[in-house]
C-alpha cells in the first residue's frame, strides 16, 4: 500500500496525490492507495498515519512523502521498517520552517493556525540521527525554489535516488515517476 504524505499547509488535494490516485486507480491499485489529512502538528500528523495502518494490519506500506510529508515518511520508515519514497523532502523543518512562526492557513481547505514553538519542537522531535538508505528513493528537481536539493542529497546519501534538472519544488516531473515509483514500492 502506498499512503502519499503531503506538505506543509497542503492536503490530499495536492496535485501529486490527485496524480498518484488516478494512476494507481488506473493500473487497477486504487484499493492499495491512500492519503491521510495530516494536521499541522508532527504528533497528530503521525498518528493519523499510524491509524491508517493500523486498520490495514496485514498491508506492506510505502510512505509516498514530499516536501515535509518526506521528513515524516522517513520517521515511519525507520520507525516500521518500511520504504519511502521522498519528494524534494524537507530534511530539517524544525529550523527552515522557523521562518513561518505565525499565522497559517491551509493552502487547500483554507483552515487557519497558529504555528508556534510547539510545532518546531514536535518536528525535531522525529528526528531520525540515521537512516537506512536502502529503504529510500529520493526524487529530487534542482530548481527547487523553497529547499535545497543538495541537503537531501547529503542526508540520503547512498539511497536509490534520482536528480532532475531544473522543475521546482512541485516536482514538475512527478508523472514520468510514477512506473519507477510503483517498482519501487512494489507493486
Amino acid at each position: 500500500m502506498i499512503a502519499y504524505l503531503h506538505g506543509f499547509n497542503s492536503s490530499p488535494q495536492s496535485h501529486k496525490a490527485q496524480v498518484l490516485s488516478r494512476y494507481m486507480a488506473e493500473h487497477g491499485l486504487g484499493a492499495r492507495f491512500a492519503c491521510p489529512a495530516l494536521p499541522p502538528l508532527a504528533t497528530e500528523a503521525i498518528a493519523a498515519v499510524e491509524t491508517l495502518m493500523a486498520r490495514h494490519p496485514d498491508a506492506r506500506f510505502c510512505f509516498l512523502g514530499s516536501s515535509l510529508g518526506g521528513y515524516y515518511a522517513t520517521h515511519l520508515a525507520e520507525k516500521h521498517g518500511a520504504k519511502a519514497v521522498l519528494i524534494n523532502p524537507a530534511v530539517e523543518p524544525h529550523v527552515g520552517l522557523r521562518a513561518y512562526l505565525g499565522a497559517q492557513e491551509n493552502l487547500h481547505t483554507g483552515e487557519p493556525y497558529q504555528l508556534t514553538e510547539a510545532h518546531l519542537r514536535a518536528w525535531q522531535a522525529l528526528w531520525v540521527e540515521r537512516i537506512t538508505p536502502s529503504r529510500y528513493l529520493l526524487i529530487v528537481e534542482t530548481g527547487d525554489e523553497v529547499l535545497d536539493y543538495r541537503e537531501a542529497l547529503e542526508r540520503y546519501r547512498g539511497a536509490e535516488t534520482l536528480v532532475v534538472e531544473g522543475g521546482d519544488h512541485s516536482l514538475r516531473s512527478f508523472p514520468r515517476h510514477l512506473p519507477r515509483i510503483l517498482a519501487f514500492a512494489g507493486l
